[in-house]
């Protein structure tokens, strides 16, 4: 595609590892428009919220601010992750993610959090939140400590599986537009 389409509001990439949700950088580390046409760049297309450099798949674009504000405003939008977090992760700590925990950025919790996995010292989960702060579940679970080894839990990786009700189904570093279907389910219930 060497141009973009009017009628389309949003585009989604998967994201790989070491690429950073930025226009850019003054460290000169890769950006997520690396990934992406001139044009999207040019047209002034935003990422909706962001993942940091060590996450991975799911983030949309748009060049519309009143989708993008709707996106990401708390309480808005239910964001699916999977995450493998370094510790034994026990029911305490689910509980403990779902009332919240304090932090600099406020109160960081998760809205669902359910063990998926285990394997030696790490435990896969699928954690569900409808707000973004800053490193949102990084910190979240990074407050709690392993009850075997005293230590922080510490999330190892960290992929967005879904936005609202859009799932990802492109290739890493890939990018598409949202069919006007995907678009209509996904604002449908937002105002």
């Amino acid at each position: 595609m060497n141009t973009t389409t009017d009628s389309k509001n949003l585009l989604a990439l998967n994201k790989p590892k070491g690429y950073i949700v930025s226009r850019s950088d003054e460290r000169g580390r890769k950006t997520v428009y690396d990934l992406l046409p001139d044009w999207v760049f040019d047209e002034g297309w935003m990422p909706i919220g962001r993942l940091d450099l060590e996450s991975k798949w799911l983030l949309l674009f748009t060049r519309d601010g009143k989708i993008g504000n709707v996106l990401t405003k708390p309480g808005n939008c239910i964001k699916i992750y999977e995450i493998w977090v370094r510790g034994h992760v026990t029911q305490e700590h689910i509980e403990t993610a779902l009332k919240g925990v304090e932090s600099p950025h406020g109160l960081l919790k998760a809205l669902i959090v359910e063990k998926i996995g285990n394997g030696g010292a790490k435990t896969k989960l699928r954690v569900q939140i409808d707000e973004g702060k800053n490193r949102h579940i990084r910190r979240l679970f990074g407050a709690m400590k392993d009850p075997k080894f005293g230590t922080p839990l510490k999330v190892l990786s960290l992929s967005r599986i879904s936005i609202g009700s859009l799932k990802l189904n492109i290739e890493s570093g890939k990018w598409r537009y949202l069919s006007e279907d995907e678009e209509s389910m996904l604002l449908k219930d937002l105002a």
